[in-house]
């Protein structure tokens, strides 16, 4: 179901998180699950992986993620802030070790001058702090910047897990 890079990305994050002892979240928007889903693909993934949440809407990012109302407004869900709220939500709500978060404009649509498409917010949020990383992917297809997005948050995960 999912290319080389991405299996194998996977497999190292749950390898080196299952040699620490850590727990696993995905806060997810504009990759829907994705991450969760190549986590999840490899078989024994139950023992590293708490859970995944998809908070596509900024309802979902409030009500799941603990992202408060005035941070979406004031710098909208595509932000380094928001990024960084739903990765540290999603790990005190799923009791994690690590989270990842994604926010972004895969398009074809919904890209603005300042929030083009192929813009994505992520971070990691661990015990000792939260690291964010902003990618302009530029204006290539919703699938690769999806698959694109995977690759970074599985980077970040791996790196933390380190």
């Amino acid at each position: 179901m999912f290319d080389a890079e991405v299996t194998t990305l996977s497999e190292t994050v749950l390898a080196l998180c299952r040699e620490a002892g850590l727990k696993v979240a995905t806060v997810e928007s504009c990759t829907g699950g994705l991450v969760a889903g190549a986590l999840t693909a490899i078989a024994g993934s139950s023992d590293v992986v708490n859970g995944g949440l998809v908070t596509y809407s900024n309802a979902a990012k409030t009500a799941l993620a603990d992202v408060a109302t005035d941070l979406l407004a004031a710098h909208g869900a595509v932000s380094e802030p928001v990024a960084c709220a739903m990765a540290e939500g999603g790990r005190a709500r799923l009791s994690a070790d690590l989270a990842v978060a994604i926010t972004g404009v895969a398009g074809p649509g919904g890209g603005t001058e300042r929030k083009p498409v192929g813009l994505v917010h992520f971070a990691c949020a661990t015990a000792t702090g939260t690291v964010h990383r902003e990618m302009r992917f530029g204006n290539l297809s919703r699938d690769e910047i999806r698959r694109l997005s995977v690759i970074v948050a599985l980077e970040l995960l791996r790196d933390a897990a380190r």
